[in-house]
């Protein structure tokens, strides 16, 4: 497939000549779905493209997709699929750098829920933690659901957000059963033995056997409008997070550890590189889209929905690779 029709508007050559502000929105910024955005900004990439970031938290992607249409969000950082939902008349969506190639997901039962389950067929009434509905954890639990050939009603979902303060909470309180969630928080506790992962897709290999190949998922994506007004903004904050792709290959322990807030450490810093092991090769090389992530993502989606593929155009008009290419050649990444 041919890459998406490039946008009309000129792009400006690297840095603006003063600081422009942005606003991202996103969920569970500390979690590794948002490292390579978060080292571009930890690293000063952002700051030396002229940018300045305004961060908006919020307890789910799909409430990040909100502060977007709302215009209290300039770009959202989450999964590809929010991009490819928001194809629908009124609400023009593009993708524009891709961070990971695997959902960076895992799915777990409670210690507790887990001894007492010798098949998957007793699991009667499984309440099970997701960040939101309509969110990825709520689509990756949907398609572990289908795959195992459970009910669908044998599964009560339960919202916690994205903070890892609520989530832990409910895990220990009781109020959920399993846990669908990223990293480091179930890598955390399934390190302390309060977890047994059951499925994950932290990897690109897991992903290949799950989905069929690697699978566009965390990326930087915004209305086309904002893209199309202010190309120099999305090309500054493509060319940082391309850099830190690139960092990200060959970085050390002790160098992640000097870049990474230690908050997002969760107290241990061991369990932390250990969590990062697990995804890395699944977060991109470059930035750019390709085409077997793409028709993956594709493909999960119709299936989610329960639908065929339908009009392929909607995909090409969900993501270009513009910023990221120029970044690339650029960079030399």
């Amino acid at each position: 497939m041919a890459a998406a029709t490039l946008l009309s508007a000129p792009v400006a050559s690297f840095a603006a000549v003063s600081p422009q502000r942005i606003s991202i929105a996103l969920a569970a910024r500390s979690t590794l779905y948002h490292l390579p955005l978060v080292l571009a900004d930890q690293l000063g990439y952002l700051r030396n493209e002229g940018l300045q970031v305004d961060w908006v938290d919020c307890d789910s992607g799909s409430q990040a997709v909100q502060m977007s249409m709302s215009g209290q969000a300039d770009i959202v950082s989450g999964a590809f699929e929010h991009a490819l939902d928001l194809q629908s008349p009124g609400s023009a969506y593009r993708a524009f750098v891709l961070m990971s190639r695997a959902p960076q997901l895992s799915l777990g039962l409670t210690s507790r829920k887990a001894a007492g389950v010798k098949q998957l067929a007793e699991l009667k009434s499984l309440k099970l933690g997701i960040s939101a509905m309509g969110s990825a954890t709520h689509w990756m639990a949907q398609h572990w659901i289908r795959q195992v050939g459970l009910p669908a009603d044998v599964v009560q979902f339960v919202e916690l957000g994205g903070s890892t303060s609520n989530v832990m909470e409910a895990m220990r309180a009781g109020a959920v059963d399993a846990l669908c969630h990223v990293d480091p928080i179930l890598h955390y506790l399934e390190q302390k033995n309060e977890l047994r992962i059951v499925t994950e897709v932290r990897t690109l290999s897991n992903s290949q056997r799950m989905f069929g190949g690697s699978l566009a998922s965390a990326c930087l994506y915004a209305k086309n409008e904002f893209l199309q007004r202010r190309p120099d903004a999305a090309q500054a904050l493509t060319s940082g997070v391309v850099r830190a792709l690139g960092w990200l290959k060959t970085a050390g322990p002790t160098d992640i550890l000097r870049s990474v807030p230690s908050y997002h450490w969760m107290g241990d810093r061991a369990m932390y590189l250990g969590a990062l092991e697990k995804v890395r090769d699944s977060y991109s090389l470059d930035g750019v889209f390709g085409n077997e992530a793409l028709q993956t993502a594709w493909r999960a989606r119709a299936l989610r929905l329960g639908s065929d593929v339908g009009n392929i155009l909607t995909l090409d008009r969900s993501f270009t690779n513009q910023f990221a290419l120029l970044a690339k050649r650029k960079l030399h990444v």
